[in-house]
C-alpha cells in the first residue's frame, strides 16, 4: 500500500448524533494495519483491527461492522476462509478484499466466497476509501422491499426483489447477495444495454472512475449458475459496450 493519503481533508460525513461508520481491517501486516488504522480515522471512520483471520471471526462475535478491509493470505485463517465463514451465517456486510498482484486465484476464490470487490497490493489508500464509501452509500440506499410477488419474468426466469430469489421454470437458483443484485439490475433493465460504468454504480455504488475487472468477473459467476439450471444465454455481451438481457431471452 501506498503511504496514507491525506485523508484529513476529506471527512466522512455524519449527522449529529450519528455514528460513524465502523471498519474492521483484518491483515496480518502490522505496517498495513497501521497505516490503514491511521488513514480511516483520520478520514472519520470508526476503526477496529485484526491481525488474523481467527482474530477477525472473534470480534466479529461481539458485533457485526458496518464494512470489513479483509488481506486475503494470513497465515492462520486466509481471507478467502473468513468471507465464506460469513455468508454462511449470513452476514452480509460489505467486504473489500486486499490481495498481492499475482494472487490472481486468490482474488477469484475470494469473490467467489461473496467478497464484494478487491484492491491488489500496492494501492492508493484514497482509492480504498473512495470504494469503502461507496460500499457502505450502497448498503444504507439499498433498494426498499417490494411487495411479494412482485416478481420480474424475463421468458422462463423470475426474479424476485422482496423475496431476493431467482428461478428458472420453477427452479431456484442460489446466488451471492451481490451476484443476486447485479442480475436484479440487469433484468430490470431488460433491454437496455448498460455500460460496466453504470454497472458498477447501480450494484456496487462507484460513482468515480475505478480500474477492476470486476463486473466482468461477476457476470461469469451468474453466467455459469444460470447454465447450469439451463438457462443459457440470458445476459449477452455487447461487445464494447457492456451487457444485456434481452426481453425475449
Amino acid at each position: 500500500m501506498s503511504a496514507a493519503a491525506p485523508a484529513a481533508a476529506y471527512r466522512w460525513s455524519v449527522t449529529d448524533g450519528e455514528a460513524a461508520p465502523r471498519i474492521l481491517v483484518v491483515d496480518d501486516d502490522p505496517q498495513v494495519r497501521r497505516s490503514l488504522e491511521r488513514g480511516l480515522r483520520l478520514a472519520g471512520f470508526d476503526v477496529d483491527v485484526a491481525e488474523g483471520g481467527r482474530s477477525a471471526l472473534d470480534r466479529l462475535a461481539d458485533g457485526e461492522p458496518d464494512a470489513i478491509v479483509l488481506d486475503v493470505t494470513m497465515p492462520d485463517i486466509d481471507g478467502v476462509e473468513v468471507c465464506r465463514r460469513l455468508r454462511d451465517v449470513g452476514i452480509e456486510v460489505p467486504v473489500c478484499m486486499l490481495s498481492a498482484r499475482d494472487d490472481v486465484e486468490d482474488r477469484v476464490a475470494g469473490l467467489r466466497a461473496g467478497a464484494d470487490d478487491y484492491l491488489v497490493k500496492p494501492f492508493s489508500f484514497e482509492e480504498l476509501r473512495l470504494r469503502l464509501e461507496a460500499l457502505l452509500r450502497r448498503r444504507m440506499t439499498a433498494i426498499p422491499d417490494q411487495p411479494a410477488g412482485d416478481a420480474i419474468r424475463v421468458g422462463e426466469l423470475a426474479v424476485d426483489a422482496a423475496a431476493r430469489t431467482v428461478s428458472w421454470a420453477g427452479e431456484e437458483i442460489d446466488l451471492t447477495r451481490r451476484e443476486f443484485d447485479l442480475l436484479e439490475t440487469l433484468v430490470r433493465n431488460r433491454g437496455s444495454v448498460l455500460s460496466r460504468a453504470q454497472l458498477l454504480d447501480q450494484v456496487w455504488g462507484y460513482d468515480f472512475d475505478v480500474r477492476t475487472n470486476v463486473v466482468d468477473v461477476f457476470v461469469g459467476y451468474v453466467r455459469r449458475k444460470l447454465t447450469a439450471a439451463g438457462a443459457d444465454q440470458v445476459i449477452e455481451t455487447v461487445r464494447g459496450v457492456g451487457y444485456v438481457v434481452r426481453p425475449g431471452s
